[in-house]
């Protein structure tokens, strides 16, 4: 699926899997159809995390054009996101809330190495405190910049939608809804997550996260 890399929480991806399809056999056939299963890691830090700002509420096509006429700009860093006029970083894409969003980041004052040694929720709180970033964000960075296995973006449009179609439900689920249900895949939820991104791109033939 993806390219791993090395993490701090690497894991045997594969008896992970496992243990998952042990829990909910619905998962089986597309763990098949993706194995081997990897995970895509991201380096940790603020670059990384601007880009995911940038991803929120876009496609991936929309997304990875206006990350590429950043790189083009090379707007990158947090000085260059303070540096950058509100006129350079429109051109580039982003609409006025996510310039601020972003430069909300920069000026937050984030340790981003100890995030690395907190706990899932602390994480989350730390980062769901600063402006225009919320659980979604939180967690994505959870999963491919900190390498974290019990993660579930359950406000991810294309997670929600692969879980209807594998879970043969009537209704796409809500994220209340999908967070209850993935209650019973703990501890592998990002597994799981990784799988129905999996789905979602298999039936969709277009990939559901950057």
């Amino acid at each position: 699926m993806l390219p791993e890399t090395d993490s701090a929480h690497r894991l045997d991806l594969q008896a992970a899997v496992d243990a998952l399809v042990t829990i909910e056999p619905r998962f089986a056939p597309v763990a098949r159809r993706a194995a081997p299963l990897s995970i895509r890691m991201r380096k940790a830090g603020f670059a990384t995390l601007a880009d995911i700002i940038v991803s929120q509420q876009l496609s991936v096509g929309a997304a990875d054009a206006i990350a590429g006429r950043l790189l083009d700009q090379s707007i990158v860093s947090r000085q260059d996101y303070l540096d950058a006029s509100d006129e350079v970083l429109r051109q580039c894409g982003l609409s006025h809330q996510k310039i601020g969003y972003i430069r909300a980041l920069a000026l937050g004052g984030v340790d981003f190495d100890a995030l690395e040694s907190l706990p899932d929720r602390s994480v989350v709180e730390i980062l769901t405190g600063i402006r225009g970033i919320g659980p979604w964000t939180a967690k994505i960075y959870l999963i491919f910049c900190l390498g974290r296995l019990d993660v579930i973006p359950a406000g991810d449009l294309a997670v929600r939608e692969a879980a209807r179609d594998l879970l043969q439900l009537e209704d796409r689920p809500t994220e209340r809804q999908l967070l209850v249900i993935a209650e019973a895949w703990t501890p592998w939820r990002t597994v799981a997550a990784c799988l129905l991104w999996e789905c979602y791109r298999m039936k969709k033939k277009r990939v559901g996260i950057r």
